[in-house]
């Protein structure tokens, strides 16, 4: 005997035995009698046994059949338990969701938005972890990365979940002593605070203005791989630095840096970047929405 029998094929001897009709099971499944008929003899061949007396106005479950008929309930209804669980855990977040960020960005931003999903769907876990590098989220087993920088590798799935750019900045204090750049070449002769943050080329800023792209080669005495400190240093008038808008923001508006060169930026919109394979997770699609909704009120 053939021991691999179609889960549907016992769907429609279960129907029909239920219904003690080839046509009326056939009218309820959607198919047609004589299919319905073509795959219970299939049945029938696979288990060795007829299922049915067949009469010319109805047909009546054999002793074999009420058998096999509760085999196949138990079978079905454990099949349909299964799709409901794998369609509900597609449709509700739960489980473990590794997330990695770099360190300004992440500690600033995305963790008390972390906190805030976590918070609203119990059933979630997160681990967050911040890096001063490109991370390997496949290689390295992430789930999302939430990136500044529109680099995005293409067997990635990115989205868009807030405009960003960087700019040029320096305190009032820096510029009063160095004076104040007028174009780009003129930074060459000013200390430049580098960052070496994730895969930002260190030293290197290619910067747009309108449809005209340039690249410049800074120095300084100060570098770091961390921005933050590098905006620390800036506030404190030690040199130009090259910063998102979202964390240079707070200072401008309270004077402490000056816009230099205001008609250069460098694009840096926040992404969220997972693999193909996520596509269809509940926990990821449920925090890439959450994140873009929270970062959208910024």
């Amino acid at each position: 005997m053939d021991n691999h029998i179609d889960n549907e094929d016992l769907r429609v001897f279960a129907t029909a035995a239920r219904k003690a009709s080839f046509a009326a099971a056939a009218e309820e499944l959607g198919m047609s009698p004589a299919y319905v008929s073509k795959r219970i003899a299939i049945l029938e061949q696979m288990l060795g046994v007829r299922l049915f007396h067949r009469t010319t106005r109805r047909v009546v479950v054999s002793e074999d059949g009420e058998r096999v008929y509760a085999h196949a309930m138990t079978i079905l209804e454990n099949l349909d338990s299964l799709l409901h669980e794998v369609a509900e855990r597609r449709d509700v977040p739960r489980g473990l969701l590794r997330i990695s960020s770099s360190f300004g960005f992440g500690r600033n931003v995305v963790a008390p938005v972390v906190a805030r999903l976590v918070a609203e769907h119990p059933s979630l876990q997160v681990r967050f972890e911040v890096f001063d590098r490109l991370v390997d989220i496949v290689a390295e087993g992430f789930d999302l990365d939430i990136r500044v920088g529109d680099e995005i590798a293409p067997h990635l799935i990115a989205r868009k979940l807030m405009a960003n750019h960087r700019i040029l900045c320096a305190s009032p204090a820096y510029l009063k002593r160095h004076g104040i750049p007028r174009s780009l070449q003129e930074l060459a002769g000013h200390n430049c605070l580098a960052i070496k943050e994730r895969d930002l080329p260190f030293g290197v800023w290619p910067l747009r203005s309108g449809s005209t792209e340039e690249t410049v080669k800074v120095t300084g005495s100060l570098s770091s791989n961390h921005g933050e400190i590098a905006l620390q240093w800036a506030v404190a008038g030690a040199g130009i630095v090259l910063r998102s808008h979202w964390d240079a923001q707070p200072h401008l508006d309270s004077g402490e840096l000056v816009q230099v060169l205001p008609q250069y930026t460098q694009s840096a919109n926040v992404w969220a970047v997972y693999p193909q394979r996520l596509a269809g997770s509940a926990k990821v699609r449920v925090c890439v929405e959450f994140m873009e909704q929270q970062l959208a009120r910024r």
